[in-house]
């Protein structure tokens, strides 16, 4: 585990599977700072949410949500991308961030932690 509890964005459309990652977050002795569900929502709070790190959803809601992660950049925060699709979709100036592929175990959920947090 991280050495230190971790404030974390999750932006992720499905409800269930945002819950899901919230129980491992917190499992893993992190803090859901907001779950943001659609892309407005994603995108406000990546401009003025006090955060460590994020995990984004490359596919919310049918958009791709690259907007968030540019503005995380801007920002400096670190982040994860999570899909349910494979890194072949990924658009290619994001190749250097880490990828959860859905359903991803806690333990890669931990990993991918981990190497971020490196940076905050």
């Amino acid at each position: 585990m991280t050495k230190r509890r971790l404030r974390i964005l999750l932006v992720e459309d499905e409800s269930m599977i945002a819950m899901l990652i919230e129980d491992s977050l917190c499992e893993l002795g992190h803090e859901v700072a907001a779950i943001a569900s659609r892309m407005q929502e994603a995108l406000d709070m990546a401009r003025k949410g006090q955060f460590d790190i994020a995990i984004i959803d490359v596919n919310l809601d049918g958009e791709p949500s690259y907007p968030v992660a540019d503005i995380l950049a801007e920002r400096n925060v670190p982040f994860i991308f999570a899909t349910g699709y494979d890194s072949k979709g990924l658009d290619a100036r994001y190749s250097n961030i880490p990828l959860l592929t859905k359903p991803f175990l806690e333990s890669d959920l931990e990993m991918a932690l981990v190497q971020v947090s490196r940076e905050v």
